[in-house]
């Protein structure tokens, strides 16, 4: 049977919050506080990394947060990076950053993440804040999996006993969505699936999911044939692939081929403007938590 499916608007719930944080933001100027400050580092210059970054810096700007670009062209050393991200760790006028991911081969993506205080690591990838969220302990989280369940609450769709698979286990989105999902709270209490390239019987598994989200960053994996009736489906996936139809010469395409799957969902994510509104706005809440010092005082 078809269903009339509800689309889970991402960017409509971004720009909501967007305007709850450029409100909290403003009281605190009011009250005369300082907006917090988000740093961003950006090493080298590939496409899909500037755009995320250009879209944090107007999103920083929109709220009423101060901002700082740091720039490197790929051939800086992995020392240089350790030496600017001590610097930033011992900034007091800055109270989050990001290192945008990915890096060039020649540095080591997890010394860099290891090397960020905890406290000023708004992308939740830090080992301290990643081991607190799955103890269940106050932390800046993920950004991707906290967009996620946002959506999951403002939609209201209760997630309570449900068989949650997720189809990815990065430590990004598919380890950290599987903590949330598992934790005793709303949105949570789940059964929780993760599968990957060695799963087997895959099909299966997702027959059988409540909840689906899909983060394997292979385009168009997951058919009708793999969603039951009624099933939410979130595709966190974007692949850009050549278009001749588009401006830009490509198109962003999702995990999920949409408009087979969608007919058989009761809630689908579309790609664009479902998944990655989100993880823009909720690092800017994280950023916001950390100006408050509201996780680590």
């Amino acid at each position: 049977m078809g269903y009339a499916y509800r689309l889970i608007d991402g960017k409509a719930v971004a720009a909501q919050i967007r305007q709850e944080l450029a409100a909290e933001v403003s009281g605190i100027k009011r009250s005369g506080g300082r907006a917090p400050h988000l740093a961003a580092v950006l090493v080298g210059h590939d496409g899909g990394s500037e755009t995320y970054v250009a879209s944090k810096v107007r999103s920083c700007e929109e709220i009423g947060f101060r901002s700082t670009l740091i720039r490197y062209e790929d051939d800086v050393t992995e020392a240089e990076l350790l030496r600017r991200i001590d610097a930033l760790n011992r900034d007091g006028d800055v109270d989050g950053f990001i290192v945008q991911l990915p890096l060039p081969d020649h540095i080591s993506s997890q010394k860099i993440i290891e090397a960020i205080d905890p406290r000023k690591d708004v992308d939740g990838f830090h080992p301290v804040n990643v081991g607190r969220l799955s103890l269940g302990l106050p932390c800046f989280l993920s950004a991707t999996p906290a967009g996620i369940l946002e959506l999951f609450k403002r939609y209201r769709i209760d997630t309570r006993g449900k068989h949650c698979v997720i189809l990815g286990r990065s430590n990004i989105v598919g380890k950290p969505m599987a903590a949330l999902m598992m934790r005793k709270a709303s949105p949570g209490d789940c059964t929780v699936t993760v599968c990957h390239s060695r799963s087997e019987n895959l099909k299966e598994m997702c027959l059988s999911a409540d909840i689906l989200i899909a983060a394997l960053g292979v385009p168009e994996f997951v058919k009708a044939d793999m969603v039951k009736d009624g099933a939410v489906v979130v595709d966190v996936g974007t692949t850009r692939m050549p278009s001749s139809v588009t401006k830009s010469g490509y198109k962003l395409v999702g995990d999920v081929s949409f408009n087979e799957v969608a007919p058989k969902c009761s809630y689908i994510t579309p790609v664009p403007g479902g998944v990655g509104p989100m993880t823009i706005i909720s690092l800017m809440r994280n950023t916001l938590l950390a100006g408050r010092k509201s996780i680590y005082s």
